[in-house]
């Protein structure tokens, strides 16, 4: 199994708002300067977000984005899921018609670890990392390093 970047990418900028909520709304751009994603490539990935209800625009001066709901109720396969990622290992989609319409040899064991991949990743929520110091010591490195906030002096602190 490999995660395309898109979910990758979706979980990365999720968790950076969710690191800021107490700064504000966040920016696409900042998120793009700060993480090294595409402002492109995350304007896509926002536009599914909002969709799927895990994040909320904030229009005006100061504006940007938030989480639509509490980081303690987002989990990762949240995030991946709304992106259009999936985390089904079978080659039919879990269908069971993979060898000429019938289950092959391996499905149920593809099948049993999509299951246990999304019970793990459901089980994990943004909170359980934005609140570990060593997460929260890289961000304060990646803010002063990007000048973050810093338009905003307010918050800067």
């Amino acid at each position: 199994m490999r995660l395309s970047t898109k979910g990758r990418y979706a979980v990365t900028a999720m968790m950076d708002i969710a690191l800021h909520e107490k700064q504000g709304p966040v920016t696409l751009a900042e998120i793009s300067q700060c993480q090294g994603i595409s402002l492109s490539y995350l304007e896509q990935l926002f536009a599914k977000l909002r969709k799927k209800g895990l994040v909320e625009g904030v229009r005006g001066p100061g504006g940007g984005y938030r989480l639509a709901k509490p980081s303690s109720q987002i989990s990762v396969a949240d995030i991946i899921l709304s992106v259009d990622e999936k985390l089904d290992m079978t080659k039919c989609g879990g269908k069971g018609n993979c060898s000429n319409g019938e289950r092959c040899l391996t499905h149920q064991l593809w099948f049993d670890l999509s299951c246990k991949l999304y019970k793990f990743l459901s089980g994990i929520k943004l909170d359980q990392y934005t609140n570990r110091p060593e997460i929260n010591e890289l961000v304060r490195k990646q803010d002063a390093q990007y000048g973050r906030f810093l338009n905003r002096p307010h918050l800067a602190a």
